[in-house]
């Protein structure tokens, strides 16, 4: 097992970095890119050029540009056979980089041999002006191209040469300084910064009723007659209907997850089941989601019939049998009052229905700095040394943004700054850290995974509005040789709120829309549909240009965090002790008292139950006052930094190597047959454990049962007789007397007790249960 590192490691830190370039204002900061630190670069933007001299023997040219500063050289593409050419393209070099006080912008004509020189233009860096949004864009000048002596020649080049920062709209599209050796389109476009939208989601509601006039290959029998369903690569399948006959019945909902635009159609087979594992195709059809009923509540929509068709095989080709159309009726409709839930429900990041029209306007506005990271461990091995090529993720409601990816640092500087609308207080933002391993592009990267270096969630509900968080928030990952901390990364995050008010009322509200109480799904359901709905999710983020890879979305979504984990069932285990915690430390508290450890506060206790006995319109007052001096009273320790990833509460830090291989399993197992083995006994004895726990709690509650169901028809007569007589002595006594002599002699003196159990618990623990009817 790993040492058990310090915890300060794993602490969160708060941090004072100089955001916005020092535009401070209390709490409030004032500039675009508040949240960030600002950085300088030079921005060189090759626009166009005209008149360029011709230096092949046919007279013509393949311009292109590079731009030379120190040892950093960014080209632009070249064209052919052109004079005139425009490229519009930006190259940025940061200024923390420069190397030389001048900046060289050479245009050459490709050749296959060697590129041919056509002329340049220098810059001094002294000289270059300096521009700040929201100032406009430099305009563009022609420059005359100079020879290596620094004649005039031939030909002009149209630049702009400014310095700026990340806030420039030039910015995101801009060549960096620090990607020089990534080749390829493919590769510079894995490494900039990007926004992707999740695909809208709907749930499709299936109910299929029954079907008409079908014909079995076997008349000679009863078919066994089903429904099959299938969505892209989901299927689903109703029961054999009861009905045997050929109008069978089901009235069976079948659910889907569908996302727009909706690429492929719903197709349904009508199937008979002939032999054990053999079914004969009676009958399908295709209808296309786009023409599909839309609804927002739970008013039922119109059920319609649709014509199945057969196709036969005739001289091996499959043709259309068109001789008599079987029918199926079905209600089918897309369901806009639901959330689709693609993430975990205690990490969700966006609780609204699908249809846009049920939107609640936003309560405010979620502002988040990714500022750097530092101590990240090298991820892979390039020259015979460690590397890592950063990048970040942040997943909140539909919106997901992905920072610009930092070659070769393990101290990555990213400075970018996003905004979400905020619907919900309670809710999620979660921002993973990734190591990029596509920088080639083409079939070389082509079955590389990035790497998760770490994840960090943060409880919108948990920030006090208004109030700029900046923390280093470490990245702890689970590995099989147990937890590891990959770095840590700086964040800024704000929670501006529009109208207390409408965040108050949030509270107030359900957490999930209506249909989900009024029409609720099963637990199955959900799961199953959940699972589907990342699917299409990662598959769709994964066909964006350039991709937010399958691996990515699955570690923001959390896709396998239900499988099964020692380590996972230990942590809740304690969470459920730590929260009866309370209650056990409340039942010892008056345990003392009734034993009277302390006869002051005995006493004190005896005086405040007679005046609540004698007052009863005081006791619930009495309670609430006391949790409203307990709440003020904490109000001073009240935590001051947003909750992180905590190793000790997840049993990440003091986790078995085994239980950490077993977590770490494929599904099915991997595993040889001796440790699978080993693992099944020991999930036994726990089972065992839990099934003894589950029968004790069944036996208390058989023997309540018990009491009136004359089963042991003394211990009944005895309860019965006791009824009688309790029903007439408190008739006849009032009832603040009985409370007083009931709650004296649970208070009485340890003189007055006896250590043998109670008559009541006696007479309780003798009644009979079903024990004894168990195999």
């Amino acid at each position: 097992m790993m040492p058990r590192p310090p915890p300060e490691d794993f602490a969160l830190k708060e941090t004072n970095p100089h955001l916005g370039g020092g535009k401070v204002s209390g709490d409030k900061l004032t500039s675009t890119y508040d949240l960030v630190e600002q950085m300088q670069y030079l921005y060189v933007r090759v626009v166009k050029a005209k008149d360029l001299p011709g230096k092949d023997v046919t007279g013509s040219c393949d311009p292109y540009v590079e731009v030379k500063l120190g040892n950093y050289l960014g080209k632009t593409r070249f064209f052919e056979k052109k004079s005139n050419p425009e490229w519009n393209q930006v190259f940025a070099f940061s200024k923390d980089r420069l190397q030389a006080s001048l900046l060289e912008v050479t245009v050459k004509d490709k050749d296959f041999v060697k590129d041919d020189f056509i002329g340049k233009v220098f810059f001094d860096l002294n000289e270059i002006p300096k521009r700040v949004p929201p100032d406009s864009p430099l305009a563009p000048q022609w420059y005359r191209l100079e020879d290596r002596q620094g004649n005039k020649v031939k030909g002009e080049l149209m630049l702009a040469v400014w310095m700026g920062t990340q806030a420039d709209e030039a910015f995101p599209e801009a060549w960096h300084s620090d990607a020089a050796f990534v080749s390829g389109a493919d590769g510079l476009a894995n490494i900039r910064s990007k926004v992707y939208l999740s695909p809208k989601l709907w749930y499709l509601r299936v109910n299929v009723i029954e079907a008409q006039d079908l014909q079995p290959g076997d008349k000679g029998r009863y078919p066994e007659v089903f429904v099959k369903a299938i969505l892209g690569n989901q299927a689903l399948r109703t029961r054999i209907s009861q009905a045997r006959g050929i109008n069978p019945m089901w009235n069976e909902d079948l659910m889907f997850v569908a996302a727009e635009p909706f690429e492929e159609p719903l197709i349904l087979s009508v199937e008979d089941r002939v032999a054990p594992n053999k079914d004969e195709v009676l009958g399908k059809c295709a209808i296309p989601l786009q023409y599909v009923d839309r609804r927002l509540d739970h008013k039922p929509v119109n059920s319609r019939w649709f014509n199945l068709e057969k196709h036969v095989i005739i001289e091996g080709e499959k043709k259309k049998e068109t001789k008599f159309a079987s029918r199926i009726h079905m209600r089918i409709c897309l369901e806009g009052g639901y959330h689709v839930l693609d993430e975990s429900t205690h990490y969700s990041s966006d609780l609204r229905p699908t249809a846009k029209q049920l939107w609640k306007s936003s309560i405010g506005v979620l502002e988040l700095g990714i500022l750097n990271a530092h101590g990240l461990m090298p991820m892979k091995n390039k020259d015979g040394r460690g590397t890592t090529d950063a990048y970040c993720v942040a997943k909140y409601g539909q919106k997901w943004v992905r920072t610009r990816t930092i070659i070769d640092s393990f101290a990555p500087k990213w400075n970018e700054q996003y905004t979400w609308e905020v619907f919900d207080p309670c809710t999620v933002i979660t921002i993973g850290v990734f190591d990029n391993c596509h920088l080639h592009g083409g079939d070389k990267a082509a079955g590389a995974k990035d790497t998760k270096i770490g994840k960090v969630r943060i409880r919108l509900s948990t920030l006090e509005t208004d109030r700029v968080y900046t923390h280093s928030y470490p990245l702890l990952v689970l590995h099989p040789n147990g937890v590891k901390k990959m770095g840590e990364i700086h964040l800024a995050v704000r929670f501006s709120c529009s109208s207390l008010l409408n965040m108050m009322h949030m509270y107030s509200h359900p957490l999930l829309p209506k249909m989900h109480y009024l029409h609720p799904l099963t637990v199955s359901q959900l799961d199953s549909l959940r699972h589907q709905a990342t699917q299409i999710v990662s598959m769709r983020l994964g066909r964006a240009e350039p991709p937010l890879r399958k691996e990515v979305v699955e570690y923001m979504l959390d896709v396998g965090s239900h499988m099964w984990s020692m380590r996972r069932s230990k942590a809740n285990f304690f969470r459920i002790m730590n929260v009866l915690g309370g209650l056990i430390a409340v039942g010892k508290w008056f345990d003392q008292i009734c034993n009277w450890k302390s006869p002051i506060t005995t006493v004190l206790i005896h005086i405040l139950f007679i005046i609540l006995v004698l007052y009863p319109e005081l006791i619930l007052p009495t309670i609430f006052l006391y949790l409203f001096l307990i709440g003020v009273w904490y109000y001073r320790w009240r935590p001051r930094h947003p909750p992180h990833m905590d190793t000790r509460l997840s049993h990440a830090d003091s986790a078995h190597p085994d239980e950490l291989d077993e977590e770490f399993d494929t599904f099915p197992t991997s595993r040889p047959s001796d440790i699978v083995r080993m693992r099944y006994d020991r999930l036994r004895s726990i089972a065992g454990r839990i099934q003894t726990v589950v029968g004790d709690l069944a036996t208390q509650g058989e023997r309540l049962q018990s009491l009136l169901s004359w089963r042991d028809p003394r211990a009944t007569a005895l309860f019965v007789i006791f009824c009688l007589v309790a029903a007439i002595v408190l008739y006849v006594t009032p009832f603040q007397v009985v409370a007083l002599l009931a709650g004296f002699y649970i208070l009485r003196h340890p003189r007055f007790r006896h250590k043998l159990p109670s008559v009541p618990l006696n007479f309780f623990r003798r009644l009979p249960a079903r024990t004894d009817s168990m195999l």
